[in-house]
């Protein structure tokens, strides 16, 4: 089988065990129901014609863990005007929903002629001497006060962290989209923003990413830039990027999850 997160059945979708997430093997991760949404939300904004239109924003609530068991999902048009449209989500499992995704799609036109300000430092993509262009998955590249490297137990620490990554295919035999790419990875943002020098103790219940133009590859990077935390309540924002420049940021909002800690010193990945 491909490394692909989903096999499907006409509507219905099986997880693979690629889709399992770190906290529970029963557990679908935040990247495989993220491109699932928003998979099922650019489908329905196909199905309308409006290739007019251009993925600004989506936002994915987690209420529940979703399981590593078949699923559908639903879509709802909240709104489509001639400048944005509006389309909703919701993942089934037999009578559960355990997530549902919101999107805006708006409508590029000519960008006027005033300046206004934004930040001079900007997250460039890794040198190619050290991390080589791809676009097929493997190991992501991360990024702390170490440097570079695929080595997750060297980067449990408590400095900033940045993850480069290739985006894996949400459905077997489909190409994924750079909407789907984008949607899934930023699930990224609570790893490169929660992950301390006692692994992740902190599971996000939600994710929010806003791009102001598609990427131009499967390749992204996710940098932490800000995170604030009160009595188990955490927030964490990060720059997302390509080998272009900056897209966007994302945010996730965030629980203590310390009992069932992700510890990457225990674990080992490989191609």
């Amino acid at each position: 089988m491909d490394l692909v997160f989903f096999t499907a059945d006409g509507d219905t979708l099986t997880p693979t065990a690629l889709a399992a997430s770190s906290w529970s093997k029963n557990q679908m991760h935040g990247l495989a129901v993220s491109g699932a949404l928003a998979r099922a939300i650019e489908g329905r904004v196909d199905e309308l014609g409006r290739a007019d239109m251009r993925p600004a924003r989506i936002t994915v609530d987690l209420f529940q863990p979703a399981t590593m068991t078949p699923a559908t999902v639903e879509t709802t048009v909240l709104r489509e005007g001639r400048r944005i449209l509006m389309v909703e989500a919701t993942l089934v499992q037999e009578d559960r929903r355990p997530a549902r995704a919101a999107a805006i799609f708006l409508a590029p036109d000519e960008a006027p002629d005033g300046v206004v300000w934004e930040p001079s430092e900007r997250p460039e993509a890794p040198d190619p001497s050290v991390v080589p262009e791809s676009q097929e998955p493997r190991v992501p590249f991360l990024h702390s006060d170490i440097g570079w490297s695929q080595d997750f137990k060297a980067h449990q620490n408590s400095s900033r962290k940045t993850i480069w990554q290739v985006g894996i295919p949400i459905v077997e035999g489909e190409e994924p989209t750079p909407f789907q790419m984008v949607a899934s990875l930023a699930d990224s943002t609570s790893l490169v923003c929660n992950w301390g020098d006692q692994g992740v103790q902190f599971i996000n219940t939600d994710l929010t990413v806003g791009i102001s133009r598609l990427p131009s590859s499967r390749e992204m990077g996710f940098r932490a830039v800000e995170r604030t935390e009160q009595d188990g309540i955490a927030i964490g924002v990060a720059e997302v990027f390509d080998r272009d420049g900056l897209i966007g940021q994302s945010m996730v909002t965030s629980l203590v999850n310390a009992k069932r800690s992700v510890d990457f010193t225990s674990d080992e990945f490989n191609e």
